[in-house]
């Protein structure tokens, strides 16, 4: 079972600030199951921008988990591309949540969260 994307989003944001980075809820979405994009923000004029991973991402197994994936083909672009994809996801889908970090690494955990 999936934990609800409310739920996901303030352990998510709790972690970052265990690990010493900003992180904030730019945009709430549905608290059931609205989908969830992080844009890392280099603090240098770019972004990285991850979103939920395709479902061929998923195994027989883990159906239920989040995973996410790099929503851009590459990483650190120009803040105002992610700007640009992110409100054609709104326009896509309104019920979805925007977490931001800033990291100038582009540290963001996704990769690390627990299954």
């Amino acid at each position: 079972m999936r934990l609800k994307s409310a739920i996901w989003v303030s352990a998510y944001l709790r972690r970052c600030q265990v690990e010493g980075l900003d992180a904030v809820l730019r945009r709430r979405g549905s608290e059931e199951a609205g989908a969830i994009f992080v844009k890392v923000s280099r603090l240098d004029g770019t972004a990285d921008l991850y979103g939920p991973a395709p479902q061929s991402a998923f195994g027989e197994d883990d159906p239920g988990d989040r995973m996410f994936a790099a929503s851009m083909p590459q990483p650190a672009l120009p803040d105002a591309d992610i700007e640009a994809k992110l409100t054609k996801e709104i326009r896509f889908d309104p019920d979805l949540w925007i977490v931001e970090v800033e990291d100038r690494a582009g540290r963001h955990f996704l990769d690390q969260l627990a299954r």
